[in-house]
């Protein structure tokens, strides 16, 4: 799988995220690693929600992981927590920042686990 079909999948499922109630500043780099690799960032602000393949130098936390882990977390089936306990996701920056990802996924993995 390429990065920009890694990214896209990726983008669609975060843009399920209900985000309105955040209203702090979040900003996420993630670092995908080996065969997908490449850099996108998510941002929230002002209660909207951005996920752009560039680099977001004004971050407050980098997330660094492989692709299939990446799309584990997105898709709800992995926590976060977990995956930085079992080292398969690396985390850099602002670790309360960092904790708000796990909010931002559980907000639309939840509705998904209730439609199956």
């Amino acid at each position: 799988m390429s990065y920009a079909e890694v990214f896209s999948e990726i983008k669609s499922e975060f843009m399920h995220a209900d985000v309105s109630g955040i209203r702090e500043h979040l900003a996420y780099q993630f670092n995908i690693t080996g065969e997908s690799s490449g850099i996108f960032y998510v941002e929230i602000k002002d209660g909207r929600l951005y996920v752009e393949p560039y680099e977001y130098y004004d971050r407050d936390v980098v997330f660094t992981c492989s692709a299939q882990t990446l799309r584990k977390l997105a898709d709800g089936s992995m926590d976060p927590i977990m995956a930085f306990t079992l080292q398969k996701l690396k985390v850099e920056g602002n670790f309360d920042k960092a904790l708000r990802l796990k909010e931002m996924i559980d907000s639309y993995a939840g509705q998904k686990k209730g439609k199956d």
